[in-house]
């Protein structure tokens, strides 16, 4: 009886270790995953600064307005005043300055009037406005050198590369990109750009999985393509020695032509199912290889690039020591009335829109069939529907899977 989706990806994702650590330079860690926790080893700001041009001042002397006071010099950003601010003194100051010793206040340049800008006898009337505390950004208002800012398994998108810049970091403790190695299998199949012969097709699945696998975190290797013989096959599995995941495309099924499940059992490979109840994608294989795990996916467009968003994705994530069995469908509605659905859960390519609600609200594209790219090409999400799934009216919360990530 085929294996549940869930008892599947239960199946591939049970004992998976991440994959070591690496010191990386941090000019290379854009969608890199930490192996550990970072925390800050500066504090940020470093100092208590100006976050507006204007004058800063001790609260004292403006607590009463107008008050004219003598201007002593100016700070900027990278040039701090070095000295300090008595009774009655001001600084000119800009934006990310430093604020001088003896100033506790900044006010803002638009309510002063300034006399002998520049020149000795520079002074200042504060004509108006109160302390606005806003104006100075306190050192350690951001964070603090030994503040954990970034946890573990963390995926550092702009955001997070330019923070762990800021803490202080110029190597950060990544996990190595896990391998995956892509084979294409079956004699109908030509490279891409090449001409297809009699009964021969463009391969082109290899590269949405791949796309897919590295869009995840993954660092791919491209095998080519097999023909359908023991002999290539194995010549060309011998080239994924140091693949963490294998993946095979088309010829995992039980057919007299499907001859890589066989081959690689030869190879040592334990099989753990070969079948699951799931569609697009009923003929999905998975095994052990020494170290590595090999998914055998269906040679359907549509079905190995639904299996590779539903069980590669989550693998790849695991191997990151990402929460990878964390990802669960979002909440939608139906823009249409949904049949219902027989025992295999059904992966439904669907384009989204916003909702009035703030949920999104799905269509299904015109086509179902496995074969279709260029209806999958239209889809930017899978509406899941669990196997005997009622019917549904329009309208209706379902689940989604995000097909972009």
């Amino acid at each position: 009886m085929p294996l549940s989706v869930e008892e599947a990806l239960q199946r591939i994702l049970e004992g998976v270790e991440p994959t070591l650590a690496e010191a990386v330079a941090i000019e290379a860690a854009h969608r890199r995953t930490l192996a550990e926790p970072l925390a800050a080893l500066l504090t940020q700001p470093p100092f208590d600064a100006s976050a507006m041009d204007g004058y800063a001042v001790r609260a004292a002397d403006v607590a009463r307005l107008p008050s004219t006071l003598e201007v002593i010099g100016q700070a900027a950003a990278g040039h701090p005043f070095a000295g300090s601010i008595g009774p009655g003194q001001a600084v000119r100051i800009f934006t990310g300055a430093p604020l001088p010793a003896g100033a506790d206040a900044v006010v803002i340049q638009e309510n002063t009037v300034q006399e002998n800008a520049g020149r000795d006898g520079a002074r200042v009337t504060v004509t108006e406005g109160s302390i606005d505390k806003g104006h100075v950004r306190p050192k350690g208002f951001d964070f603090r050198a030994g503040e954990r800012l970034l946890d573990a398994g963390r995926r550092l998108g702009p955001r997070e590369v330019a923070l762990a810049a800021a803490m202080g970091h110029g190597k950060l403790p990544l996990r190595r990109r896990p391998r995956v190695a892509i084979l294409s299998t079956g004699d109908e199949l030509v490279a891409p750009g090449a001409r297809p012969g009699p009964g021969q097709i463009v391969s082109s699945n290899h590269l949405g999985v791949a796309a897919l696998a590295e869009s995840a975190g993954a660092e791919v290797e491209l095998l080519g393509i097999a023909r359908d013989t023991r002999e290539s096959l194995d010549q060309h599995f011998a080239r994924a020695q140091d693949a963490d995941v294998l993946v095979t495309i088309g010829g995992a099924s039980v057919g007299d032509h499907d001859l890589v499940g066989p081959v690689l059992e030869a190879r040592g490979m334990a099989l753990s199912f070969w079948k699951i109840a799931m569609r697009p994608g009923k003929p999905l294989m998975f095994g052990r290889l020494g170290r590595a795990r090999v998914l055998g996916l269906p040679g359907n467009p549509v079905s190995s690039l639904v299996c590779t968003r539903v069980f590669l994705v989550p693998l790849i994530r695991a191997l990151l020591g990402q929460p990878a069995g964390g990802e669960h469908p979002m909440q939608a509605r139906t823009a249409v009335a949904l049949e219902a659905n027989g025992p295999r859960q059904h992966y439904m390519r669907a384009t989204s829109a916003a909702g009035n609600d703030g949920l999104s609200l799905v269509t299904p594209v015109r086509s179902q069939d496995s074969s279709l790219l260029a209806p999958l090409a239209q889809a930017d999400c899978l509406l899941v529907r669990p196997p005997n799934a009622p019917t549904v009216a329009a309208g209706s919360l379902v689940p989604i899977l995000p097909f972009d990530f």
